[in-house]
């Protein structure tokens, strides 16, 4: 079970072009489309008529048209077009999904009860809109469950040991990092500081530090998606804890989406601040950083496959996983509360 009546990541912006887009989120079959007059839409991605799927289908300017018989549906669902018929029958329809589009990002509303209608605003995302900052972002599917996905991105820890070549640094520094956790509701904060330090390659690419750094990693989980903020600066120049802190920042959006059960969407997006010295370095920042979460999936399912290989056999909890512990503690409590 996953939690519901929740804003869930779709998608982004920028994939909606001249073709529908499927996708399985949270076991529901999604397709979505923008109109001509610009309007983003989400509708159960089956048509009334044969079931084939409306992907399959093509997108003009009033709504997703199905690619069997040409059927016509607006972003509501109801179908507007009977080729070859005048009468429209009344069940000629298909469920629609509420879909709101904040920078940059499609969020999808997901009820507990169909029909059902959103309770509050989708997320804000001020990143996408700072101009001090540039972003790119992709898409990655994963072989495996959506919470393992948490767990990797509230323990960086790892990252001494999965991501030498890119965003990693000294293991003994990670492993030994200041590290405090913070619950409030649904959220859970994981705060880490390595001052001190030395910079990872990712960060002598973007900036020009001039020896050691302070380095900070501050995450927030929320049901849905969570919001990575790391960087560094020169040694002793900065507060780490002060919001306004210069140096070279990476603020990560990590969409985490379940596809099914056992499978999972991670969309996500890197923003990055430029040195007046190296003044565009997001391309270099954004590979560096997609080669990093293939590194962390290949880690990801190659860990589920052992666990699905060892069924039950127990897990030792250490330091580093009271982030991870606490987030689950959470999506438990919401779906025990929904199916109670």
């Amino acid at each position: 079970m996953f939690p519901l009546d929740q804003w869930y990541v779709a998608g982004f912006s920028w994939e909606l072009k001249d073709r529908p887009v499927a996708r399985t989120l949270l076991n529901r079959n999604v397709v979505m489309f923008r109109t001509g007059e610009g309007v983003a839409a989400a509708l159960e991605d089956r048509c009334c008529h044969k079931s084939l799927p409306l992907s399959c289908g093509t997108v003009e300017n009033r709504g997703v048209r199905c690619g069997y018989h040409g059927l016509l549906f607006a972003p509501d669902g109801a179908c507007l077009e009977v080729p070859g018929q005048e009468r429209i029958p009344g069940k000629a329809k298909v469920k629609s999904y509420v879909l709101s589009e904040k920078d940059s990002i499609l969020w999808i509303w997901m009820p507990r009860e169909e029909g059902g209608q959103p309770t509050h605003e989708a997320p804000d995302y001020w990143v996408h809109r700072d101009p001090r900052y540039t972003f790119k972002g992709d898409v990655f599917h994963y072989d495996a469950p959506y919470q393992l996905i948490h767990d990797n991105l509230l323990d960086l820890s790892h990252l001494g040991y999965v991501h030498l070549k890119t965003i990693g640094g000294n293991a003994a520094v990670h492993m030994n990092a200041g590290l405090k956790v913070e619950a409030d509701g649904d959220q859970v904060r994981v705060l880490r500081y390595m001052p001190d330090s030395a910079p990872p390659p990712t960060y002598l690419d973007a900036w020009p530090f001039k020896g050691k750094i302070d380095r900070w990693q501050e995450v927030e989980f929320n049901v849905s998606h969570l919001n990575i903020w790391t960087g560094g600066a020169d040694a002793g120049t900065e507060d780490m804890r002060d919001p306004q802190r210069g140096g070279f920042h990476m603020r990560g959006f990590h969409a985490i989406t379940p596809e099914t059960d056992t499978t999972a969407h991670y969309m996500w997006t890197m923003a990055s601040n430029n040195h007046p010295e190296r003044p565009d370095v997001s391309g270099v920042v954004f590979d560096q950083t997609a080669l990093t979460f293939e590194e962390d999936k290949v880690v990801i399912e190659a860990q589920y496959r052992n666990m699905l290989r060892h069924p039950g056999a127990p897990q030792v909890d250490i330091h580093v996983d009271v982030g991870p512990n606490r987030a689950r503690r959470v999506i438990e409590r919401l779906t025990r509360a929904q199916s109670a």
